[in-house]
């Protein structure tokens, strides 16, 4: 099949790339010439493992192309995924489907034949609708179906997550768009993959709920180790038990420094609003996100408390500033608010990121450095902040003796409190005795 993909962010370059590595013909359209250029070079604007070389074979073998203009591509595609950034609005809450909107005025014109026009962005409920009046009105002869299929890709397996999901859905409210998309997915089914057809506004309200189930797994385990540390308890023996529940499920019950990224805090945040609108609020997502605001800050006196309660003038060295590993995602990432709260101590931040090389335009008054010896050397405190492989094993002995005060705050509970302290160090974890 023919699919085009108009926007090449995360959601749309990984979807453009694994629908071509299933046989069909993709383009990937972007109004950034920039980027375009870069992926014609065979370069990738994002870091996600494996993207590169599975972009790369695809474009070899003239299954993947990119582009700038919409004619050519959308008059020839049966479906055409929008695939554009839905960010939060600042005044509202909502999610700002301006970009959404635009790119249907701006296919409307191109739809040539029966084309599935399909959201793959994240939208609210009743955005299908609107997509598919503003198509009418710009096109009104176009023969086309408006489809929601909401992506489930978790940053540093989205790969795997597209080509061995736990679902796909697909929200269709006409049988032709069905069938258009059910052959588009029928590679994955032959895997067993498993196939959930819905109307079209079920779809779109699918995404935000299970986005705002998990953000509540989180918050509620951050706040049972809160309430760990505070009466005594293992927050990571009480995950395990309760996760042993098949009901629960372990998943998504580690505790940390608050929960980042683009999708939680913005989906989140348009589910509360959109069900407010509706009169309906969820109170439980609104707890959701109040919560987790506030832990990023407790997390920034958490640190102080562990050196002492004093922080002025003193260095602290912060491993890992994205919102988790194995992305270069800095957006509402925990660091974003503990960085400038430990500075408005009067901290010294030394860093560094594998990957957070934007950073610098976030977080200034930082010394950056390029590993985590580096970081450490003369440090009064290292804080783990996020979990990347490489910080995981390391010479501690050479990390303790370059330190000025041998103190070391992990909110990833990714280091053994009894070893870590055999090795000397005043050593503080999420919720752990």
């Amino acid at each position: 099949m023919h699919v085009t993909v108009i926007g090449t962010g995360y959601v749309g370059l990984v979807a453009g790339a694994c629908f071509a590595d299933l046989g069909h013909t993709v383009t990937c359209l972007d109004k950034d010439k920039r980027k375009i250029d870069l992926l014609r070079q065979g370069g990738i604007p994002i870091y996600e493992p494996g993207l590169e070389t599975l972009v790369q074979r695809n474009v070899r073998e003239e299954r993947l192309s990119f582009g700038t203009e919409v004619n050519g591509s959308v008059s020839q595609a049966d479906a055409v995924f929008i695939a554009v950034g839905t960010p939060q609005s600042a005044n509202t809450g909502h999610a700002d489907l301006s970009y959404v909107y635009a790119v249907a005025e701006e296919i409307a014109p191109a739809l040539r034949g029966f084309t599935v026009v399909v959201n793959k962005s994240t939208v609210p409920v009743g955005t299908g609708d609107e997509v598919e009046a503003i198509i009418r009105k710009k096109a009104p002869g176009a023969d086309f179906a408006v489809v929601s299929n909401p992506e489930f890709l978790r940053e540093g397996a989205a790969i795997a997550d597209f080509m061995k999901p736990d679902r796909v859905v697909i929200g269709a409210d006409e049988a032709r768009g069905r069938e258009v998309m059910a052959e588009l997915y029928r590679p994955l089914t032959l895997n067993e993959s498993p196939v959930i057809f819905t109307g079209r506004r079920t779809a779109e309200l699918i995404k935000y709920a299970a986005n705002a189930f998990l953000a509540m797994k989180i918050t509620f385990i951050n706040e049972i180790a809160d309430l760990c540390e505070a009466i005594g308890g293992d927050v990571e023996q009480i995950s395990k038990g309760i996760g042993l529940d098949e009901r629960i499920g372990a998943k998504f019950l580690q505790p940390g420094p608050g929960y980042g990224g683009f999708c939680f805090p913005k989906d989140t945040k348009a589910l509360a609003s959109t069900a407010f609108d509706a009169g309906r609020p969820l109170e439980l997502v609104e707890a959701t996100v109040r919560v987790n605001e506030k832990r990023k800050t407790a997390m920034a006196h958490k640190i102080a408390q562990a050196m002492g309660g004093d922080i002025a003038g003193k260095t602290i060295a912060v491993l890992g500033l994205t919102f988790k590993a194995n992305t270069d995602d800095m957006r509402e990432a925990p660091s974003l608010v503990i960085v400038p709260a430990l500075q408005a101590m009067g901290a010294k931040i030394r860093a560094t990121d594998p990957e957070a090389h934007g950073a610098e335009t976030l977080l200034s008054d930082v010394d950056y450095v390029t590993d985590a010896y580096a970081a450490a050397e003369g440090a009064d405190c290292v804080v783990l902040l996020t979990e990347w492989a490489q910080f995981r094993v390391m010479d501690f002995a050479k990390i303790k003796a370059s330190m000025k005060s041998p103190v070391l705050v992990d909110l990833r509970n990714i280091y053994e409190p009894g070893i870590m302290r055999e090795l000397g160090f005043s050593y503080h974890s999420v919720g752990r005795p």
